[in-house]
């Protein structure tokens, strides 16, 4: 008798043992799927300043119907000077126009162009400056990062990525400043703008 009650002790003890080991296994594989933890770290380097790839586009001609140009549908405009800028939460697209008797170069924006956007750009960080073909021909493209306007509810300002177009024509300069958060993915929107700019005259 003693030693079948030692065999069916020993059994169940290996029983509970097995149990409690692939209960261990089963809690440690639950524990440690990257399924969660994947979701959380994609939802924190997807920034605010982010177009929606859905952004419909309208076309936008100066006054003077020179050219016509893509600008994001149901963003702010506004007239400051003579330039037309377009807003919508933390990014912006300004068009400038001015006479030019030759076409910009990368020596030319270095030398006339950017002393003249530093001094009175506040926070400036000067990139690139190089040459881009676009669809309607080259522009001149520099890179610089730049303080954004004090935001009236925080106090605060954020640092922007700015990419300035300088395109030209026939003793016509046309110049898209686009703006956004650092960190936000526009390249696709960005490029959306400057390949739709088009000469009318």
């Amino acid at each position: 008798m003693t030693t079948s009650r030692s065999s069916v002790t020993l059994g169940f003890v290996f029983v509970v043992a097995t149990l409690v080991t692939a209960g261990c296994g089963n809690a440690t594989t639950s524990t440690t799927s990257p399924g969660p933890a994947s979701n959380a770290t994609a939802a924190e380097v997807n920034s605010a300043g982010d177009i929606p790839d859905n952004q419909v586009y309208v076309p936008f001609a100066p006054t003077n119907g020179l050219f016509t140009v893509a600008v994001p549908e149901g963003w702010s405009r506004s007239d400051i000077g003579a330039a037309t800028v377009f807003t919508d939460k933390s990014n912006s697209m300004r068009v400038d126009t001015i006479a030019r008797s030759s076409a910009p170069t990368v020596d030319s924006a270095k030398a006339d162009e950017l002393p003249g956007v530093e001094s009175s750009t506040v926070g400036y960080i000067p990139g690139s400056v190089s040459v881009v073909e676009r669809s309607t021909g080259r522009a001149v493209l520099a890179t610089y990062q730049a303080a954004s306007a004090v935001d009236p509810v925080t106090g605060k300002t954020v640092t922007e990525a700015v990419e300035r177009y300088e395109f030209w024509r026939d003793g016509h300069e046309v110049i898209l400043t686009l703006a956004g958060p650092m960190g936000a993915d526009n390249v696709d929107p960005w490029r959306t703008v400057t390949d739709s700019l088009r000469w009318l005259q």
